[in-house]
């Protein structure tokens, strides 16, 4: 069951343009420490500029403490790691051993958190990873629009629940790489407790849950919170994830929400960048003549993991709907109810609609190529095959 806690602060972040800024912003503020979770992390501008930011609070006297994905963070050259650790950043990865030629469970049970926390007093989380927003695969820089992507910046009272989770993590972390381990919680200033509770009696309060997904305690959290979410909508529902992959729950909830009445939009990658994107297609038909609407963003790689529901419910994280993010993954979402929030996202989200998206049609997609459609299947086969081979486990 989803946790809400009252009394935040928060504000959506669009893209490293409004990312990257903010949180060098609260790095070059830190006083005491600093935790930084990321799937990828490239030594790009972006990542340098983070990490010049992270080298100069270190040097300061800040406990600077950076958790990279052994497979997302692969191509991060030795050399930027070294230079952050001189600086006294300490930098560990998780499951750094990353063999093509292996299927073993761990291989795909990968770190997808994108999480930074500043003196226990700031928390940023969403699905920007430390990397160019002019990063996108397969093109040259210069050739395509910025990605599109999400995170948010909070403070209030959900903190101690953020805060308490990234350093249980890397409490462990560091125990499995005999690294010293020299936690103490810090705990939030007043002043900025009541500068938080201030601005959200200004607000009338904005309410919020964390919730993660692991392979033990919290296997099927981040899917069922969606899933009450949209058993329960009355008007609308929009999605814009990534990868979208979703299993047999989660279509039929998003099939009956139609059926009963519901707007439900899609909002899905156009780009077929990788192999896994062509699974997506193999719903497209059956989600089409229930009457849910399929925007395919084409006008550059759009990286969202974001929803709205009935413009009050409204979640920003690290987690695509697919068995990888849902299954497999660590992930962290964060819900939020609130109205303006929500209609600042649902805003955002319809004006990639407007300007980058190419609306599915269902006589179209009726009469498309018969082998691309077999592809769809074939594709998405060769996920629920490799998930098996992969299968499920408690292994943390």
């Amino acid at each position: 069951m989803t946790h809400f806690v009252n009394g935040n602060h928060i504000q959506l972040l669009r893209n490293g343009a409004e990312y990257f800024p903010a949180l060098e912003y609260a790095i070059d503020n830190a006083k005491r420490e600093i935790y930084l979770q990321s799937y990828i992390y490239q030594a790009d501008t972006a990542g340098i500029r983070i990490g010049e930011a992270l080298k100069r609070a270190a040097t300061q006297g800040v406990a600077v403490k950076v958790l990279l994905d052994g497979f997302g963070s692969k191509d991060l050259p030795k050399t930027f790691v070294q230079n952050l650790e001189k600086s006294g950043v300490q930098v560990m990865f998780y499951r750094p051993k990353i063999s093509p030629w292996t299927l073993k469970r761990r291989r795909l049970r990968r770190l997808h958190h994108k999480i930074a926390i500043i003196d226990s007093e700031v928390a940023f989380v969403g699905g920007i990873n430390i990397i160019d927003d002019f990063d996108v695969p397969n093109h040259a820089p210069n050739n395509v629009p910025p990605r599109i992507d999400y995170a948010i910046r909070i403070e209030g009272k959900l903190l101690p629940n953020i805060v308490n989770s990234v350093k249980k993590l890397w409490r462990r972390i560091a125990w499995i790489h005999f690294r010293q381990i020299d936690i103490a919680y810090v705990h939030p200033k007043k002043n900025a407790v009541e500068s938080a509770e201030l601005n959200n009696e200004v607000n009338n309060g904005v309410k919020a849950a964390l919730v993660l997904r692991d392979n033990v305690l919290h296997r099927r959290d981040i899917e069922d919170a969606y899933l009450t979410a949209i058993t329960q909508a009355k008007s609308e529902i929009i999605i814009a994830n990534a990868y979208f992959v979703p299993g047999r729950r989660f279509r039929l909830a998003l099939i009956s929400a139609a059926k009963r009445g519901v707007t439900v939009k899609l909002l899905l990658q156009g780009r077929m960048e990788y192999f896994v994107m062509f699974a997506t297609h193999a719903f497209y038909n059956d989600f089409l003549k229930n009457n849910i609407e399929i925007y395919e963003y084409r006008k550059s790689f759009m990286h969202s993991k974001v929803a709205v529901i009935d413009n009050y419910w409204a979640t920003v994280g690290s987690s695509n709907i697919d068995p990888f993010s849902l299954l497999l993954a660590r992930e962290a979402n964060v819900i939020v109810l609130d109205q303006a929030f929500a209609t600042e996202l649902k805003q955002s989200i319809e004006s990639s609609i407007q300007e980058g998206a190419q609306r599915v049609e269902a006589l179209n997609w009726g009469q498309a190529n018969i082998i691309k459609r077999i592809s769809s299947w074939i594709a998405y086969g060769f996920v629920r095959l490799l998930l098996g081979v992969i299968g499920h486990s408690t292994e943390k």
